[in-house]
């Protein structure tokens, strides 16, 4: 078949009475360059937050007088509503609609954030932490699947995915970042206050851009909600209660008898549900189950490095915030590149698996390597292993994410889009749980501080973790085994041929600021999209 007979839906675009007139400042954000900035702006915001307050976390503990157990609950609290409440998310965007859903969570987040930056006791930021994963839960979901609705399957999607996926990877690295610059440079509190008018701006521009996704008649699956929430809270509470209190411990043991006994539950209740909150259809590919599966083990291996290695900048080679934020550079322009790399070049040439087992080989390596710290380790030697990290999570990360949308239809987009979301956030905080737990049976209650950061105390240390990088390590090979073993995925030549189609109809058409096609108006026929609100459009 020639490559000019293979058509693709195109991204739908507006009408000039949807858009306005394009000179106007509305016509000019009806755009999908500015969708785009939408959806990638708040995916940034929600993710930045599962790692901005790490190298704050001694400014937040003196601030507030919080205890050394209560510290741990400042990253806990916003992981655990976050990756709890993602199911729920996802249903809220089916049945209320999208674009009401991604505003109402982008309003809870902001409104939280400046109330924890105001927080004067330890409880008030934990609620705030608490509701900024709320407010995270209801917008991750419905951002993605906002944007598989408007962009088909093709190198548009791909494109797409790709820059979603490249401001996934690269969040918790830039949160870093923003961290130790904030807190040295302003205050701890600026690394919630910061979300504010970014999350302003997206909800002010949201409310233009964003149209409404059609409405569903049905009702909440309940029972499925809060089994799959306290089911998945539980499990990480004993996990985190695990590396204080040991494996033996009531509180450890029955958090995570409770937890399994949940999931179970939701299982069988989502059997027997006439609209479940997470289709079960849904794991009937192995391909994206085993795609989900593998995206949270590297998600646990990248976020065990990001506390790990920030941590060992800080109290055993003696950085600053500041510093160790900025040591943390080299990651998301690795993600950046890499993933733009796939997204434009490699997916259209290499099987998708090939792409995935070469991502995920790559951040094997930089684990492994990072596996040999010790008190004179180099930044340089540490920055091979960071460029690493961030290389093969572009290059997984893009092809992992398409896999786990591959044949998902329109009414089950935001459930699947929710369930990339829940393992990215659960994938990262049980990893985080289970290596805490593995550097505590190591290095016993050696401290991550400057006080033990001489003699026995500091070998002790590091060669905790030393081996807590290579227990890290591990979750890669799991998820290179599994993915070698049980995707099946087509061959790249139909790709390739839409892509050359794509190409020419790119040239005729012409693209905007991000790649994406921009149509004359009145050139699209059927069911155009919508990019203007049309409630604002006069």
């Amino acid at each position: 078949m020639s490559t000019t007979s293979i058509v693709r839906s195109r991204p739908p675009a507006a009408s000039r009475s949807q858009q306005g007139d394009p000179g106007t400042l509305r016509g000019r954000l009806s755009r999908p360059s500015v969708f785009l900035f939408v959806i990638l702006t708040s995916q940034l915001m929600v993710v930045l937050d599962t790692t901005i307050v790490n190298v704050a976390l001694p400014h937040i503990e003196g601030g507030l007088h919080f205890s050394g157990s209560g510290l741990s609950w400042v990253l806990n609290a916003y992981l655990l509503t976050f990756g709890g409440l993602l199911l729920l998310g996802a249903r809220c965007g089916d049945l209320l609609g999208r674009r009401r859903t991604f505003l109402t969570g982008i309003a809870i987040f902001s409104l939280s954030s400046l109330l924890g930056g105001f927080a004067v006791t330890g409880w008030m930021l934990l609620s705030a932490r608490a509701f900024q994963g709320v407010g995270a839960a209801l917008a991750a979901p419905s951002s993605l699947a906002l944007l598989t609705t408007v962009f088909a399957e093709g190198s548009q999607r791909v494109r797409a995915i790709g820059l979603f996926t490249t401001v996934s990877a690269a969040g918790g690295a830039i949160g870093l970042v923003a961290g130790g610059i904030l807190t040295e440079l302003v205050s701890w509190r600026w690394v919630m206050f910061v979300n504010v008018p970014i999350g302003l701006v997206v909800w002010l521009v949201g409310r233009v851009v964003l149209v409404e996704t059609e409405r569903r008649n049905g009702h909440f699956d309940v029972a499925g909600a809060l089994t799959s929430t306290l089911g998945m809270g539980s499990l990480v509470l004993g996990l985190v209660e695990a590396s204080t209190k040991g494996w033996t411990s009531m509180t450890t043991v029955a958090s995570l008898v409770v937890g399994v006994a949940l999931l179970g539950a939701f299982v069988q209740v989502e059997r027997r549900a006439q609209e479940p909150i997470l289709p079960l259809r849904l794991f009937n590919s192995a391909t994206r189950t085993v795609a989900n599966v593998s995206r949270g083990l590297v998600y646990a291996g990248m976020f065990g490095m990001f506390f790990f290695a920030g941590q060992f900048l800080q109290d055993v080679q003696g950085y600053s915030p500041l510093r160790a934020g900025l040591a943390f550079l080299p990651v998301p322009f690795s993600v950046f590149v890499s993933s733009q790399l796939v997204s434009k070049v490699l997916a259209s040439r290499f099987r998708p698996k090939v792409l995935m087992l070469t991502g995920i080989t790559t951040v094997l390596v930089s684990l492994v390597l990072s596996s040999q710290l010790h008190a004179g380790f180099s930044y340089g030697q540490l920055l091979v292993a960071l460029v690493l990290l961030g290389v093969g999570s572009g290059i997984s990360l893009v092809s992992l994410t398409t896999a786990s949308l591959a044949g998902v239809g329109p009414d089950d987009a935001g459930a699947a889009s929710g369930l990339v979301n829940v393992m990215q956030q659960v994938g990262a905080a049980l990893g985080l749980a289970v290596l805490v737990g593995v550097l505590g049976a190591v290095a016993g209650h050696s401290q991550l501080s400057s006080s033990s950061g001489a003699g026995v105390a500091t070998h002790t240390l590091v060669h905790g973790l030393d081996v807590t990088f290579a227990v890290a390590a591990l979750f890669a090979v799991a998820a290179f085994g599994l993915v070698a073993a049980l995707v099946r995925l087509p061959a790249t030549e139909p790709a390739a041929a839409r892509v050359v189609a794509e190409g020419e109809a790119e040239a005729a058409a012409g693209e905007d600021g991000f790649g994406f096609e921009v149509e004359a108006a009145g050139a699209c026929t059927g069911d155009c999209f919508e990019w203007a609100d049309p409630d604002l459009v006069a």
